[in-house]
Order: structure tokens, then sequence, then C-alpha cells
């Protein structure tokens, strides 16, 4: 079982930055892929990125491409995603995600564990 548990949201105005991270308890997590999703009020779950167990292959959807970055720190059993040049649409609930997969994926379904979210607004 593993607990995941996203922290770093918040208010920002366009243009900002923010930095999430999501630790992971309960096993390690170097051998899953992760991601991250989002999910604006009236939407439905978008994904975000994935990153491989390594680190060395990523997969960002067209809407972030170019403004977020994750990364990873295996030996902290924590994800990141530094989110730049933000933007009013940004605004959403922002998901982490655990996969027993190892490489990269944007389907929602092959994500077993989830994390609780932390909502980020951006202001115009």
């Amino acid at each position: 079982q593993v607990q995941l548990v996203e922290s770093g949201g918040g208010l920002v105005q366009a243009g900002g930055s923010l930095r999430l991270s999501c630790v992971a308890s309960g096993r390690r997590i170097s051998n899953n892929a992760m991601g991250w999703f989002r999910q604006a009020p009236g939407k439905e779950r978008e994904f975000v990125v994935s990153i491989s167990w390594s680190g060395s292959s990523t997969y960002y959807s067209d809407s972030v491409k170019g403004r977020f970055a994750i990364s990873r720190n295996n030996a902290k059993n924590t994800v990141y995603l530094q989110m730049n040049s933000l933007k009013p649409e940004d605004t959403a609930v922002y998901y982490c995600a655990a996969t027993p997969r190892a490489a990269v994926t944007s389907r929602p379904y092959e994500y077993d564990y989830w994390g609780q979210g932390t909502q980020v607004t951006v202001s115009s």
C-alpha cells in the first residue's frame, strides 16, 4: 500500500510559479512511474505529466508543455511538479498518482494510488 500526500498548492497571480511536492509513504516508489493529474470544477480529471521510474523519460500534455517540469528524487520518495508561467486555466485540484508501470503513461486507469489533491488557483 502506498500513501501519497501532495503539498505546495496555493493562490498565485497569472505568470507566477508554484512547486508541488508529492511524498510517498508505505513503500518505496523507485520502481514506479508517477503522474500528475488535475481536475477543474465541473470538468473531468485531466492528465498533466508522467515520469518514468528512473526519471529519464517524461511525457507532458500539450497544455503544459514548456511551462511545467516534473522531477523525482527516489532517495526521498518524492515527486515534484514545477509550474511556471501559470495561467488562470491551470486552476484545478492537482493530484499525484503512482502506477505499477515503470514507463510513463497518461491513462488514469493505469494508476493504482492517488493522493488527496492540492488546490492551485491562478488569478488573472
